[in-house]
């Protein structure tokens, strides 16, 4: 034990001052597990969808949790797949990507959450950072097409919401891919 000599009144162990530190850590570790921030709600911007010719669209949780299914929503933009382990953009999705940053050009008003997702091999650990990485090289393609970044977010949901449940390779095939969810 430490002895700590504090001003006038003389020597004090340091293990009070210790149990402080760790209280105060505790509490300010506590704190922040406690705080909360309320998601934007969609639509605020722009009230009447119909102005733009869209609507607001549920993402793939959202449609989990309303449908029980994640069921293909209609988006007028489309998805775009990838090979096994890989997130590089395919030469045959970036004509894709063109055309859906040639709607959003036309569409200045919304804005678009980038959906990563994989197939269900692979740890969840693994298939989140790779679904991260779907969804932002499809936002780095985006934006170098002169999509504003402020205009899309990304998301990672790995292996949890596939679109297909067999298990097989055109099955998986169907999950790898980055999934476009539009809104005001």
């Amino acid at each position: 034990m430490t002895r700590v000599q504090r001003g006038r009144g003389g020597w004090v162990s340091n293990r009070a001052a210790q149990i402080i530190a760790l209280g105060t850590v505790w509490c300010a570790l506590a704190l922040a597990g406690c705080s909360s921030s309320k998601p934007a709600a969609t639509g605020e911007q722009n009230p009447n969808p119909s102005e733009i010719g869209t609507t607001n669209q549920g993402g793939s949780l959202e449609n989990f949790s309303n449908k029980g299914t994640v069921g293909t929503a209609t988006s007028p933009l489309s998805d775009i797949h990838f090979e096994y382990n890989q997130y590089a953009i395919q030469p045959q999705d970036g004509s894709i990507l063109q055309q859906d940053a040639s709607w959003l050009r036309d569409h200045p008003n919304t804005r678009t959450q980038i959906e990563g997702h994989c197939d269900e091999r692979g740890s969840e650990e693994y298939n989140i950072a790779l679904g991260a990485k779907r969804a932002q090289a499809a936002k780095d393609y985006l934006v170098t097409l002169g999509i504003a970044a402020n205009r899309l977010s990304t998301i990672s949901y790995g292996k949890e919401l596939p679109l297909c449940t067999e298990h097989d390779e055109s099955c998986w095939a169907q999950n790898r891919r980055a999934h476009f969810v539009v809104s005001q």
